[in-house]
């Protein structure tokens, strides 16, 4: 079993910057791929970010590539997602999710947050 536990989330102006924390305890998540995903009220979640065992292969979203960045540091069972450049369609509940394949499918991770929210204003 792994627990994930998202932080770093708040409410920010349109053009500020937050990086977002996964911690995770339990199993060793250094041999799981992990992925940030996001959902707002009343919409389906949608895939941010992934990065595989090791995060040498990050892969983001085309509405946020260039803005967003996705890392890991395995040492510290720990998950990063660095936003820049924030915008009022990036409020959403953001979760994190670990699982056997890095991809854009939310059925694909077998292990997810109690999410974090980020709220933008303009």
């Amino acid at each position: 079993q792994v627990q994930l536990v998202e932080s770093g989330g708040g409410m920010v102006q349109a053009g500020d910057s937050l990086r977002l924390s996964c911690a995770a305890s339990g199993r060793t998540v250094s041999s799981y791929a992990m992925g940030w995903f996001r959902q707002a009220p009343g919409k389906e979640r949608e895939f941010v970010a992934s990065i595989n065992f090791s995060g040498s292969n990050p892969y983001h979203a085309d509405s946020v590539k260039g803005r967003f960045t996705i890392s890991r540091d395995n040492a510290k069972n720990t998950v990063y997602l660095q936003m820049n450049s924030l915008k009022p369609e990036d409020t959403a509940v953001y979760y994190c999710a670990a699982g056997k394949w890095g991809v854009s499918t939310a059925r694909a991770y077998d292990y997810w947050g109690q999410g974090t929210q980020v709220t933008v204003s303009s």
